[in-house]
């Protein structure tokens, strides 16, 4: 039996996709650049902002927190089938892309908030991708360098409400990069 998943009206939340079988699904660039085009379409259908995210070879994390009346089970299930549609077309192939359905969790404190942001921003590092955070193209860094424009909410309603108004984001970045242990 499944556990039922905790939603939260106007929270936000990290959420964890995983590729079936553990596969690197997602190492290469064309593949990762087609699982952001989807994301894209996926915001000009549905109303939600992209706090901050990382695209793994074989797994992704979002942080992000729906629209006012927008599902976030209805906005993932639309984003990781249609991506695993394109994906099967892509290669001409058929079945599960994904391993199970995605995981969320609320973000109920800015503890948490920054705990989680860390988390996914420091993802590759862990992962023993690159050797900074700054250095993974598919992380928050890389896509603030190098776009594409309109996936992160600069201005993410999240942030906004966790943070005095005049800190932004770039300084949260910094924040938590000084807080990082040595």
């Amino acid at each position: 039996m499944r556990k039922t998943r905790k939603l939260q009206r106007g929270a936000s939340y990290h959420v964890v996709a995983r590729a079936n079988r553990q596969e690197f699904i997602l190492s290469s660039d064309a593949v990762k650049q087609l699982f952001l085009k989807t994301l894209l379409r996926a915001k000009k259908r549905y109303r939600f902002e992209i706090i901050t995210l990382c695209v793994m070879n074989n797994h992704v994390h979002l942080m992000l927190r729906p629209g006012r009346d927008e599902s976030l089970s209805r906005i993932m299930q639309w984003v990781l089938s249609v991506f695993a549609i394109r994906f099967n077309i892509f290669f001409g192939i058929r079945g599960h892309v994904w391993y199970d359905r995605f995981k969320s969790k609320v973000i109920e404190s800015l503890r948490q908030f920054v705990a989680t942001f860390r988390y996914i921003l420091e993802n590759p590092l862990r992962a023993g991708l690159v050797e900074k955070p700054a250095d993974y193209r598919y992380g928050d860094y890389g896509f603030a360098r190098d776009g594409p424009a309109g996936l992160i909410d600069r201005e993410a309603a999240a942030v906004n409400m966790s943070l005095p108004r005049e800190i932004d984001r770039n300084r949260l970045v910094r924040a938590i990069e000084l807080a990082r242990p040595t």
